[in-house]
């Protein structure tokens, strides 16, 4: 971002609440903050969301609550210019993070956790949260349809997307492999493993360059810094599409073939996902990462993208 862009964020002041909350994206913020408030609050009060997957989903509702809180008081109190990161970048980016956030909640939630809880209060307060975060994600994806046009710079083109879909996908993978035993004393998972810890951290790292403006920092020019990191993080992807399959599902080298031959899925438990169901999570997350990095690398290679 350049210095004129922070000019008049030196001069924000407190604007007038209904000005603010009044706006389409002041009610999308306040219906953001009321969904995920009752959602976090319904599991809270019946404490439905034991095991890796309900705390995924409760730290997805909290986070978003919040971050929005954070945001309401911020331009509520015309904080803008006291806020440590770029402002005009930073709204944006966190709907587009939690609009991913609040979908993976979406259907996380429900099919690992709420199908197996019993009929009663517990189970009708888990469905009730599922709808409630839905709601949530439309809320967000709303603001992000309506605040796109108004920023510029790398977060404002597909590349700068693509960036947050990768490393919210990771998180999401990081979730499912929490448990070491899924590549321990394999070294052809654990280098799968440190791919998605790779390339999280170099998406992290172009995020947080464009949302600090420290990008002029860089010793070459940004489109081959973005160029540059998206061809490393395709070819890492790449490797680990190739050996997590093989090594988990290939017979041959240690995996199992078919889910019923995993004794562990037959049980169904609230708390617990099979060992089976998490390996072919995390190739079907590191498919769409894959896919994910193809398409950033086409949209940075392309020139003048920023």
């Amino acid at each position: 971002m350049t210095s004129a862009c922070r000019g008049p964020q030196a001069k924000t002041t407190a604007m007038p609440v209904t000005t603010i909350l009044g706006s389409p994206e002041g009610l999308c913020r306040l219906l953001q903050l009321l969904s995920t408030c009752v959602a976090f609050s319904l599991v809270a009060s019946v404490n439905a969301y034991g095991g890796f997957s309900g705390d995924w989903c409760m730290f997805a509702w909290c986070f978003c609550f919040a971050v929005t809180f954070i945001i309401i008081v911020v331009e509520l109190g015309g904080l803008q210019a006291r806020f440590p990161l770029s402002w005009p970048n930073f709204p944006i980016i966190y709907a587009y993070y939690a609009t991913l956030f609040c979908f993976s909640a979406s259907i996380i939630y429900p099919t690992t956790y709420v199908q197996f809880l019993g009929h009663g209060r517990t189970r009708g307060h888990a469905i009730a949260a599922t709808v409630f975060s839905c709601i949530a994600c439309v809320a967000y994806a709303t603001e992000v349809s309506l605040t796109r046009g108004k920023i510029t710079g790398y977060m404002a083109t597909v590349p700068g997307l693509l960036k947050v879909v990768e490393t919210v996908v990771a998180c999401i993978i990081f979730v499912f492999i929490s448990d070491p035993y899924l590549y321990k004393y394999k070294p052809a998972l654990e280098w799968c493993v440190a791919v998605y810890a790779i390339c999280f951290i170099l998406a992290a790292v172009a995020i947080l360059l464009n949302l600090f403006d420290f990008t002029n920092a860089l010793p070459i020019p940004l489109p081959s810094f973005l160029s540059g990191l998206a061809l490393l993080s395709v070819l890492f992807y790449a490797s680990a599409m190739v050996l997590w399959p093989l090594y988990q599902f290939h017979q041959r080298y240690g995996g199992i073939p078919e889910r019923r031959r995993d004794s562990l899925c037959t049980i169904s438990h609230v708390h617990y996902v099979c060992a089976w169901d998490r390996r072919l999570a995390v190739a079907i997350l590191t498919a769409i990462n894959l896919l994910a990095y193809v398409a950033d690398l086409v949209y940075s290679a392309h020139p003048g993208f920023v």
